[in-house]
């Protein structure tokens, strides 16, 4: 074979392996996603650019307060970004203080949920399917936008429970802004 043929084939190889990763990563280990709105705010600001860790859940369950990302059960490309603030089985309820209440499974006693995320009180009106209390399935989660009174979440029938199979990944690092780079917390 000619030394000019081996090159093409070396490098037509090359752009190949170099494609086949691209996608392994992306599929199975991480993303880029960009934030749309001030759902998440102060902690995600609108245009702030994450990468999406989509391999730690494959390894451990999702705790309460990480930022996850999920798709919009009726929109083909639309994604959310939300915190986590109830687990599997758990019931939720939110009082018209804005106070929210978490119940154990097996337990009666609702307990306040120690919330520093939360950028305000929910307002009254918006307390929507938390209300009257959630209860979570052995696979759901409740989420919220740490901007809590401008944040379409589980509150809301057009999201709902979150199930774990929906779940695409963690939001994990902010790349950009470059003056806001970092872990997310």
């Amino acid at each position: 074979m000619k030394k000019w043929m081996r090159e093409i084939l070396s490098t037509f190889l090359y752009i190949i392996g170099v494609l086949l990763l691209t996608w392994f990563v992306i599929s199975y280990i991480g993303q880029r996603t960009v934030v749309s709105g001030a759902s998440m705010e102060p902690t995600l600001l609108h245009q702030d650019n994450l990468i999406v860790d989509k391999i730690s859940y494959r390894l451990h369950d999702p705790k309460r307060f990480d930022v996850i990302v999920f798709p919009f059960q009726y929109g083909s490309e639309v994604y959310y970004i939300k915190r986590i603030i109830g687990m599997p089985g758990e019931t939720i309820r939110i009082d018209e203080a804005g106070t929210i209440y978490i119940t154990k499974p097996g337990e009666t006693k609702e307990t306040v949920l120690e919330d520093p995320y939360g950028k305000e009180l929910i307002k009254p009106e918006l307390l929507g399917l938390a209300r009257d209390g959630v209860t979570l399935g052995v696979d759901e989660y409740f989420c919220m936008g740490d901007n809590r009174n401008n944040s379409t979440d589980s509150r809301k029938d057009v999201v709902g429970n979150i199930k774990r199979e929906n779940i695409i990944g963690k939001a994990w690092i902010r790349i950009w802004p470059l003056n806001t780079f970092g872990l997310i917390k």
